[in-house]
């Protein structure tokens, strides 16, 4: 069995609605994400490339564009 995961949430999640937010764990060449409020429920993931320019979208905000 391998190592668990690393689940973590955005720095911008704080007190409050902090809970309401997604969690990310890095995996070989992929990215998980899951709900911080059923954290054993499904999750997504996504090639670190796809991700990565997911995010950089964000940051410019293109994202969805």
């Amino acid at each position: 069995m391998g190592a668990p995961e690393i689940w973590r949430k955005s720095s911008y999640s704080g007190p409050g609605d902090g809970d309401s937010c997604v969690e990310i764990a890095l995996r070989p060449a992929r990215v998980a994400i899951r709900d911080s409020k059923v954290p054993d429920g499904d999750t997504l993931s996504f090639p670190d490339s796809t991700f990565a320019a997911f995010v950089a979208g964000l940051k410019q905000g293109t994202a969805g564009a």
